[in-house]
């Protein structure tokens, strides 16, 4: 198949299992052909599928990925506070390390809004469908929604990094509270005793609860700093910490705080 025919090949698949709509036409366009293939694997639910859609899936985001480009966060330049810290604006499904960070909601299982501008939702559209099944296992067995602050890790599939570690921010809605501040710090310190504990020597992190959960950039981004700062002092496993950001002010605002 070429690459094309592949992404018709999962979009006729993922359709079939809907009876509502597995008599629809397949768009002629190849972009709206990708949003509507992303629109179907962002509502699936997590359930078993066949292992050749599963290949096919395998060798289409790869070739997605590596469309767009895979950036090495060995050759990314270090901060000039530490040689441990790297400040990088980019998108984090292209980015080649060890582990990568997911701000993920308490369900654990992506983002199911059809192409939905949110990490979680990205993240999983470039991994495939298998980001949620593995999430669903682990959430399964433990029986109840994820914990603010705390961590859970999982292969990374068709993502260029080995490692997802999924962590759930807090929801800021109203003023910011000394709470608000202690959670988010767990995240970071969550991840990187993980990501520590797994033998990783890479991890990047992207901009927990700043964008749907309303957490102040500012703020976020000076506890972001501070915790991975102080851990890295107490802990020598970990080689590179990366600071990924998306928009400019971000950018802007690290910049700052890292020198």
């Amino acid at each position: 198949m070429t690459h094309s025919e592949k992404r018709r090949y999962l979009i006729k698949e993922l359709l079939s299992e809907l009876p509502q709509y597995k008599d629809m036409e397949i768009p002629d366009n190849t972009e709206e052909q990708k949003r509507l293939l992303r629109s179907l694997m962002n509502i699936r639910s997590p359930r078993p599928i066949g292992k050749e859609f599963l290949n096919v899936q395998d060798e289409y985001l790869s070739a997605e990925v590596e469309k767009k480009g895979i950036t090495d966060s060995n050759a990314l330049p270090a901060s000039p506070v530490s040689h441990k810290l790297v400040l990088w604006r980019g998108d984090i499904t292209t980015l080649k390390t060890d582990a990568i960070v997911n701000a993920a909601n308490s369900a654990l299982r992506g983002c199911f809004v059809p192409c939905h501008s949110c990490v979680d939702n990205i993240i999983h559209s470039v991994s495939g469908i298998q980001l949620r099944l593995a999430c669903d296992e682990l959430m399964t067995k433990q029986g109840h929604d994820e914990p603010t602050g705390k961590a859970k890790i999982t292969p990374a599939f068709n993502l260029p990094c080995s490692y997802v570690i999924h962590t759930v921010g807090p929801i800021v809605s109203g003023v910011l509270t000394k709470k608000h501040c202690e959670q988010l710090a767990d995240c970071y310190k969550s991840c990187l005793e993980l990501a520590s504990d797994k033998g990783l020597k890479s991890i990047a992190f992207c901009c927990i609860s700043t964008g749907e959960f309303h957490f102040p950039q500012e703020k976020a981004a000076e506890i972001a700093v501070q915790t991975v700062a102080r851990f890295l002092q107490a802990d020598k496993r970990l080689e590179k910490v990366v600071f990924n950001v998306f928009k400019q002010e971000d950018y802007d605002i690290y910049k700052r705080l890292l020198g």
